[in-house]
């Protein structure tokens, strides 16, 4: 996805970049307002993460002055505003949802892929054209139309995976992504991909030795022999 995060503190900034840039999201940075206006307004945006206290125009006017644009990019407040009225006022403002700092990253990313999930934009039901993923209902559909029912953390490993098709995603973003602030056991990365090739056939996660996992690009001629 492509995000524009709007945030003058550069401490956050590179935190919050770091984790999404990790998840394979392109990032853009703008530090003031009027910068995030020109930004949002000219190019192509998947979500906007907004901080309000902005040096030139505030984040609430950014905000206010996109929605009666119609500009309709799903918006993530991010803001040490911790006030119910201030809450209220972002969200009755058109904002997507709203994070009060200091926050997680594990966080601000699950909380990002429900706003999307919310409009779909292609993000509610990734897929590589072997495997499609339906998040909601926690499912995945293999190429011939059956469904799978999947366990939480399996459904959210092959979303991990299914996020960018061909990428190796190594066992740190997997174990963030699945695991968030819990500490796994040494084998269970392995288990869940264990089960998860049972279900939907071993081809489908690919083990890159010594770096991490992916799903193939598209669809497999003939099939491989994958490592396991």
């Amino acid at each position: 996805m492509r995000i524009l995060l709007v945030e003058d503190d550069e401490d956050v900034a590179r935190a919050v970049e770091g984790a999404l840039v990790s998840e394979g999201h392109a990032v853009t940075r703008a530090a003031d307002g009027r910068f995030a206006l020109t930004a949002a307004r000219t190019e192509p945006w998947d979500a906007i993460l907004l901080d309000l206290g902005l040096p030139g125009v505030d984040g609430m006017r950014v905000l206010r002055t996109l929605r009666s644009e119609f500009v309709s990019t799903p918006v993530l407040i991010l803001t040490a505003r911790d006030a119910l009225e201030s809450r209220l006022s972002g969200l009755d403002a058109g904002a997507d949802d709203y994070l009060v700092k200091p926050f997680h990253t594990s966080e601000l990313l699950a909380r990002l892929r429900a706003v999307m999930r919310r409009h779909g934009g292609g993000q509610s039901h990734p897929t590589n054209g072997v495997v499609t993923l339906m998040p909601e209902e926690q499912e995945a559909q293999l190429a011939d139309g059956s469904r799978v029912r999947l366990s939480k953390r399996e459904s959210a490993l092959l979303e991990a995976l299914l996020a960018k098709p061909g990428t190796i995603v190594s066992r740190r973003q997997l174990e963030a992504r699945i695991y968030e602030d819990e500490v796994p056991e040494s084998n269970a990365l392995e288990y869940i991909i264990h089960a998860l090739r049972k279900k939907l056939g071993p081809e489908v996660v690919e083990n890159v030795r010594g770096l991490g996992w992916r799903v193939a690009r598209g669809p497999v001629a003939g099939g491989s022999g994958g490592a396991g």
